[in-house]
Order: C-alpha cells, then structure tokens, then sequence
C-alpha cells in the first residue's frame, strides 16, 4: 500500500510546476466548497423559512457569474490573473459577510450577498477555466480532473460532518447564528491561504484578442446546447439538497451527515477512474453520470422522505464528479479544435460557454419558481428534479455528437465551413 502511494505521489510530481500548484490551489479551496453550496444555502432556509428566497438567492448568483467573467476578460488586460483568481476566492468570504450581517432576510439583502456570491464564482471560474486549459492537454485533464475531485470528495467527507454538528450542538437561535459567523470567518481564513498558494504559481495571462462573438463554428453550437443541458440541473442542484433535507430532516448535523455518508467511496472511485481512463471513455463516464443523476431523482421522488433524501445524497455524490469528469475535458477538446480553426483567444470560448450555462440556470431554477408559485414548493421539491434529469438524458445523445464530430473534423474543412457560413466581427472589448 505504502509502495503504491509512492508511485501515486511521483506520476504527481512527474507534472508541470503550474499542473501541482494550480491542483493545490483548488484543494485548499475546496474546504470552502461545501460552505458555500451547502451550508449557506441552509442558512437562508433556516431563516426565512422559505423555498422560494434559497431559488432567488441563486438566481442572483448565477446572474452575477456571466457578467463577472465579461469583466474578468476586461481585467486580465490591467491586472495578472492570479490576482484575480484570488479575488474570486476571497469574494466568497466577503459574500457570507454581508449575509450574516443581515439582520433580517428580505429580497434586497439577498440579492446583494448573491450578486457578490456570484461575482465570486465568476472570477473563480472563469480564471480557473482558463488556467486548467492552458496547463493540461487532451492526454492528462482526465487524471487532472480525478484527482482534483478525489480531493474534493475526500475534504467533502470531513466538513459537512464537522460544520454541521457544530452548528447542531449550539443552543437557541443566537447561538446558531454565532456559529455561522464564527464558520464564515475561518471561511475567509482559508481562502486567504488559497490565495497565498495560488501565488506560487507563474500563471501566464492569456493572450488579448477580441473575446466578445457572435458566430462561431457548428462544432462550438453543439457544446453550447450541452452546456444548456448541464446548466439545467446546476440552477437548482446546488441548493436542492439542502432544501429537501432541511425541510424533511430539519437540522443542519443530518445535513452534514447526509453529504459525507458515501463520499470515500465516491472518492476512491473519482480517482481511480481519473488515473486509468483516456479520452475514448470519456462518453461512458458522462452517461453512467447521467444516469445515476436520473436514479437520484426519481428515489426522491417516489419516496419524499427521510431515506429518500439519503438515497438521493448518495447518487448525486458519484453522479456529479463522473459528470464532470468527462464533461470538462470534452469542454476542453472542443475549445482546442475551435480556437485553432478560427484564429481565436481560447478565453473567448470559456466566456461565451458562460452563456450556455446561464441560460440552463436560468429554465432550471425558473422550472422550480413556475411549480412552486402555480402549484406547491412540496411539488417542486418532488418533481422539478426528475423533469430536469430526464431532460439531462439528452446530453449522451449530444456528447456523442460532439465527439464524433471532433475526431472527424480537419482545420481544413471546418475553416471551409467557417468561410460559407460568414463570420461576424468581433466587439474588440
């Protein structure tokens, strides 16, 4: 065992000097992950009381994410980019602040902290985006990609089970509300760590060119509408759990328990998959994702209680990290074709994929609103989540498309297709 860690740790350090930073990085920043998917969304529940202001609040998240990596792209002309990924890390900090300084939850005050969340995630994202395709290639994101959620997974068992009974084991409200101030200090801690070692990084900057587009190859549609797809579930999976087990189990140590029950497993497993898979299993890995997203939805949905929502937790911690796993570096793949064949800055596609999101956000968070408002909040807890997985089905189909056409795809022909269909210029921003 100890001769197999050593052999793990030295194909690590077999990486590039920019590959093991920018992976440290992310691991200390993961301590902050499930704060901020989980935790803070079971604050505003806790509060308010009401489904409907968790949705809201990520609504103003997800609005403020595209906008933010528009001025990311803007930025990166003025200021070097481990700045502003180090910015986005400390945002989410500042945005928790605001939250526990509200002294009342009303649609003002969230929509601050969220647009701020937001802003955050954007200049993370966007940055880290760019600095996970500048670094990996076709060949190695898999493994990059495993054990970034290995490590995820694994700081995903401890936190949820340490936060949450900490919150537990406090006494009336005010004591509840001391400990979510006390957790979002050691949150801004952690992300100025985060910073310090992103700084050891010698991250270039990408090169400027015009980012802002209107046309693009076919091949980069096709991803666009996978990206809508996966935005669908994202506008209402990252506060979903924390609805449904806040409302059905009712305290946060269940909420904690819930999210680490499972999560070695599912980490071990990540990592395995990252290290001995290659781009030709990328397709296999995407779908077994998907459908174990779908399994998740329909238990909750049949069930509606305490083991339902356990069952649920416990699909969604491997069907998540396989979606990603694969769906990255198929991200990735598409950019590298795309930006060759159209003489174009790959940060111009990680923007305009922004958009592809938000737009799934958008009809997933709004399908929850729609059911919630025109029929109960207990209907869309139930069923928004099967309707948005079996839509997700959808996305083998399109992933399989995506990379069929990738292998076929010549410069030559794609750069034939592009002079047909027209190009439009650019907004030089």
């Amino acid at each position: 065992m100890l001769n197999k860690l050593k052999v793990e740790i030295a194909h690590f350090n077999k990486h590039p000097h920019n590959f093991r930073i920018l992976i440290m990085t992310n691991m200390v920043y993961a301590f902050v992950l499930p704060v901020i998917d989980i935790f803070v969304a079971a604050y505003v529940m806790r509060s308010s009381n009401d489904p409907i202001k968790v949705v809201i609040y990520q609504l103003t998240i997800y609005t403020g994410i595209p906008l933010t990596f528009l001025l990311n792209g803007f930025l990166l002309k003025h200021f070097n980019i481990r700045k502003l990924y180090s910015a986005g890390m400390m945002l989410s900090g500042v945005s928790m602040i605001i939250m526990m300084s509200l002294k009342t939850l009303d649609l003002t005050g969230i929509g601050l902290a969220g647009i701020t969340m937001g802003m955050s995630f954007g200049f993370y994202w966007a940055n880290r985006d760019y600095l996970a395709l500048a670094i990996t290639n076709d060949g190695n994101r898999n493994y990059y990609y495993g054990l970034e959620t290995f490590f995820y997974t694994i700081i995903a068992v401890i936190i949820p089970v340490a936060i949450g009974w900490f919150i537990e084991i406090q006494g009336g409200d005010k004591a509840i509300h001391r400990a979510y101030v006390i957790i979002t200090g050691v949150v801004f801690l952690v992300t100025i760590v985060a910073s310090v070692v992103c700084f050891r990084g010698t991250f270039q900057n990408p090169v400027q060119k015009a980012y802002v587009f209107f046309r693009f190859h076919p091949l980069w549609y096709n991803l666009l509408s996978l990206a809508l797809l996966k935005g669908l579930a994202q506008g209402f999976l990252v506060t979903a759990p924390a609805m449904l087990i806040m409302l059905l189990l009712g305290k946060e140590g269940a909420l904690g328990t819930a999210q680490s029950i499972g999560a070695v497993i599912a980490a071990v497993v990540m990592y395995i998959v990252g290290r001995l898979s290659g781009p030709a299993h990328r397709l296999k890995i995407f779908a077994t994702g998907l459908i174990f997203f779908a399994v998740a939805a329909v238990l909750n949905g049949i069930l509606f209680n305490e083991a339902g929502v356990i069952l649920f937790m416990l699909f969604l911690l491997v069907a998540k990290p396989m979606m990603d796993l694969a769906y990255f570096p198929i991200q990735f793949k598409v950019i590298d074709i795309v930006s060759k064949i159209e003489n174009r800055g790959q940060f111009a596609y990680i923007l305009n994929h922004e958009a592809g999101l938000y737009a799934g956000r958008f009809l997933g968070a709004g399908t929850f609103l729609v059911l919630a408002y025109v029929v109960s909040t207990e209907i869309a807890l139930r069923y928004a989540i099967i309707i948005i997985a079996v839509l997700q089905l959808g996305s083998i189909y399109v992933a399989k498309r995506i990379i069929a056409k990738g292998k076929l795809l010549s410069p030559e022909d794609a750069t034939v297709e592009m002079k047909v269909l027209g190009e439009v210029a650019p907004i030089a921003v």
